[in-house]
């Protein structure tokens, strides 16, 4: 079954392969995707797995430089492109709770020996039948298995102000749902206490493909005629 035909029963079942996207900072267009399955789907969480080998879109400076090893003050000011990339690692459980301003991401070491949380801040998730969308908020959280937390990527969180992809408004806006995250944290209660770090992915699921219209509007498919400006390798 797929993501749109799921989505006519109101939630996704376990199983359910779906897109977690995010849209390029000040835009409408996705330059991040995921094919996730969906793990949980309910008024109260949205749990999705990204499994290794998954084929996902990131974006690229033009000349091919991967985004994290550009000097920060070109970083967000250089043409970029869409980059095809499969996802490497134990793969991720992410945690995202309808309204909340932020997902929590679970990572393991090889052998499903539990590494962290990553409370990442971002948008509201809007959901439409392939999946939801998102806007990436720049400021995280990193978390230890035993609460410890510290604050991750701050230099890009100001760096993206200075280069006008947010105001002052809406960066106070990300540092107060980032205290409110930390205040979570202290407290350890839902998702941290939930025991998700136990959770292991159904063997027989199969690795999410990624679509050829990955980047179609999420309020329908593209005009009739029209071709993806983004295709991924082997695509038509």
């Amino acid at each position: 079954m797929t993501a749109e035909q799921a989505a006519t029963t109101g939630h996704w079942p376990t199983g359910t392969p779906i897109l977690w996207r995010y849209r390029a900072n000040g835009a409408t267009y996705p330059h991040i995707c995921r094919p996730v399955t969906v793990v949980r789907d309910t008024p109260e969480l949205l749990a999705a797995w990204l499994a290794p080998g998954t084929l996902c879109v990131r974006p690229e400076l033009a000349d091919g430089t991967p985004v994290h090893r550009e000097p920060l003050t070109t970083r967000y000011t250089k043409p970029r492109r869409a980059a095809f990339t499969r996802w490497f690692g134990m793969g991720v459980l992410k945690l995202a709770r309808p309204q909340e301003p932020w997902s929590v991401w679970l990572f393991w070491d090889r052998g499903w020996r539990f590494k962290n949380y990553y409370v990442n801040l971002e948008e509201p998730r809007l959901r439409w039948p392939g999946g939801i969308d998102s806007e990436d908020h720049f400021l995280d959280l990193e978390v230890s298995p035993d609460g410890r937390w510290e604050w991750r990527d701050e230099d890009e969180f100001a760096e993206a102000q200075r280069a006008g992809l947010m105001d002052a408004k809406q960066a106070e806006r990300v540092r107060e749902a980032g205290e409110r995250a930390v205040a979570a944290v202290r407290t350890w209660g839902s998702p941290f206490a939930d025991g998700w770090d136990r959770w292991r992915p159904d063997p027989h699921w199969a690795v999410p493909e990624l679509p050829d219209d990955w980047d179609r509007p999420p309020s329908g498919g593209a005009a009739p005629g029209s071709t993806c400006p983004h295709p991924p390798p082997g695509a038509p």
